[in-house]
């Protein structure tokens, strides 16, 4: 059969619209020029209220991880204790990180599907007697499909720990509500290949004034991760300090133009409208989600269908109907798939993603469940327009 198309569902990376690709095939700029001095101040301005900040966005030439490093080696300096919230793959990475710059890391391990309970944290900080320079928190864990109560758990932060509140909201940015100073986040951090519909390749760090103050009087050694060079290059010139992804960034401007055109309102009701098609048809044809509907992510669907099926049903998705979903991570390897639903994506995605299931289901075990799948979502659709 003919399918000359491949369909993108991962957490990451996601599909590009072709407006974007075309922005990031304009002729190159001088990094020094006052072409790009434009360029970059109107992207990190017009970031702004995508990640709720009240200063332009800075950007760095990194994956999502390095933004997470950067966001570690400007705070941390050696011996000092953080609070990590560990509720899946990535926040386990983020203790990594800040173990790796010498910090004492204590870990409040969730069970993997849970949310951080900010009843959890309250009484974790409490049992601590130790001077925490930093709790850092997974927005949406993309191991496990899980939004965590970010504003909560920074109004505990500040009232019991008095420390700094770090996010990782990489895989969620571009796609869910925020507001820094209202939710005491001092820094927040995300990448291009998420819901922000570019390819890999940019790091997003945004900073209030309490972060800077913490970062410029830092005494780990860094370099290129810098952030008073980046912050200096910004102020001065409207530049960075060291050769940038011009072209990434030429594509960063036109998904915020997009995001302006659709209302930031309108896109994270889009990614809510995604989440619910899809665990409604997910519920319609007995595939079991990993996570509860009141903790999940309006970016990422888990599924745990059960009897081994996880990497079959996977498989047959790519190399019989040209469709790519991740599987799962660490200790959920081949227990459960992901599905993707954020950035560029529309409701006729969804119904895509679940036909092809029903198919799969059909193929694999003989299930009759054509057209359940799609029922679901469909009315799921319609009670939103």
């Amino acid at each position: 059969m003919l399918l000359n198309q491949q369909f993108l569902f991962t957490p990451g990376p996601t599909p590009i619209p072709e407006r974007v690709q075309l922005a990031m095939n304009q002729p190159m700029i001088g990094h020094r020029s006052q072409a790009f001095s434009h360029l970059l101040e109107d992207v990190s301005q017009k970031l702004m209220p995508i990640f709720g900040s009240k200063d332009p966005v800075l950007l760095l030439t990194g994956s999502g991880t390095s933004a997470l490093e950067t966001a570690a080696a400007n705070v941390i300096e050696e011996n000092d204790h953080v609070v990590v919230i560990v509720t899946g793959a990535f926040g386990d990475r983020f203790a990594n990180i800040c173990e790796a710059f010498g910090a004492n890391v204590h870990r409040l391990t969730i069970e993997w599907g849970k949310i951080c309970e900010p009843e959890q944290l309250e009484d974790f900080l409490n049992s601590l007697d130790y001077d925490i320079k930093a709790v850092f928190a997974t927005y949406c864990e993309t191991s496990t499909g899980v939004i965590n109560p970010i504003k909560e758990l920074g109004e505990i932060t500040k009232r019991i720990a008095h420390s700094l509140f770090i996010v990782d909201g990489v895989s969620c940015i571009g796609a869910v509500a925020v507001d820094m100073e209202s939710w005491n986040i001092d820094i927040l951090v995300s990448g291009s290949q998420k819901a922000l519909m570019l390819p890999p390749g940019l790091a997003f760090i945004a900073l209030n004034e309490n972060a800077k103050r913490v970062i410029q009087s830092c005494n780990t050694k860094r370099f290129y991760l810098d952030l008073n060079r980046y912050l200096a290059s910004y102020e001065n010139d409207k530049s960075t300090p060291f050769t940038p992804a011009v072209s990434l960034i030429s594509g960063a401007l036109e998904v915020c133009h997009m995001i302006e055109e659709e209302g930031l309102e309108q896109v994270i009701s889009r990614h809510q409208l995604l989440k619910r098609m899809m665990r409604e048809g997910l519920k319609a044809i007995e595939l079991l989600t990993f996570v509860a509907d009141e903790y999940a992510s309006p970016t990422v669907t888990a599924v745990c269908p059960g009897n081994d099926m996880a990497n079959p049903i996977k498989k047959l998705l790519q190399e019989k109907y040209s469709i790519t979903i991740a599987g799962g991570q660490k200790q959920l390897k081949g227990q459960i798939f992901r599905i993707g639903h954020m950035g560029y994506c529309t409701p006729f995605d969804i119904l895509k993603v679940l036909s092809a299931l029903e198919m799969s289901l059909h193929d694999l075990d003989g299930r009759n469940v054509f057209g359940k799948a799609i029922k679901a979502a469909e009315e799921a659709w319609k009670q939103y327009v």
